[in-house]
């Protein structure tokens, strides 16, 4: 019987983004049916394999977004969330095949239904892409999405703090705008694609408080104490508000982790 970490690493040495996708949905359904032990016996790559496109640039060097509702602003948007969701199937899938051994089946199963989920956002998008006369690769995209993953591949914690308690928390907060701005600018299909993306979302950042909660629980740590150390020692950026506290609280992640530090 094949492993879990082997169909992985099978997973992430996948370039090709449709590719990618559809390994990701046998990933899910595989592990459904019984088809993979419970077992992560290989390594995973330090890094992702990645398509020749997009072209990946350093933060500094992207191109600013336009602000407003062009539909090139709103194309050059889409492609940069297309890009986030396409990077996250590769978090979620590593999250599993790095660290799924230490914890329990359950762990297993939500977080390759996350990845499951990323696979699906991506395909929404992508095909959006394309209703627009465009496609995922037609513009550059930012090459530093994978850093968080880099930072925390020794912990499982770090991992669980860094990646669905800042980053998908993040999108969180700023999303609710966005899909204000495509509905002011009458792209409603693309606002029901944002809003079915954000509300899975908050599921995703639930799960993500609630293992590092029960890992924390099993060492005998303070989740909130531990937070706090993990984000100010594993976390190259500040924590800023605005906060969509209603949002972070359906998904378990109250103001007491970061009301704090926040900058």
């Amino acid at each position: 019987m094949a492993t879990l970490g082997e169909a992985a690493r099978a997973v992430l040495l996948t370039a090709d983004p449709h590719a990618k996708r559809r390994a990701a949905r046998g990933l899910a359904r595989a592990w459904r049916r019984g088809e993979l032990a419970h077992r992560c016996d290989v390594a995973m790559p330090d890094r992702p394999a990645r398509p020749a496109r997009p072209e990946l640039l350093a933060p500094a060097q992207m191109p600013r977004r336009r602000k407003g509702g062009s539909e090139r602003g709103r194309i050059a948007m889409l492609h940069a969330l297309a890009h986030i969701e396409f990077v996250a199937i590769d978090l979620a899938v590593d999250l599993v095949g790095r660290f799924g051994g230490e914890f329990p089946r359950g762990f297993v199963d939500d977080w390759i239904g996350v990845a499951a989920d990323e696979a699906m956002h991506f395909a929404l998008l992508d095909r959006r892409l394309r209703q627009l006369g465009s496609f995922y690769g037609d513009l550059p995209a930012h090459a530093g999405l994978w850093e968080a993953a880099e930072a925390t591949r020794d912990d499982a914690l770090a991992r669980l703090a860094i990646v669905p308690m800042v980053l998908e928390a993040r999108g969180l907060d700023v999303t609710p705008a966005t899909v204000d701005r495509f509905r002011a600018a009458g792209d409603e299909v693309s606002a029901k694609i944002l809003s079915r993306i954000y509300n899975d979302e908050i599921r995703h950042v639930r799960a993500g408080t609630v293992w590092f909660g029960q890992k924390c629980d099993e060492l005998g740590f303070n989740a909130v104490e531990t937070w706090h150390a993990l984000v100010k020692s594993r976390f190259r950026g500040a924590l800023k508000p605005p906060f969509n506290d209603s949002a972070r609280a359906r998904a378990g992640l109250t103001q007491e982790y970061y009301a704090v530090i926040a900058s």
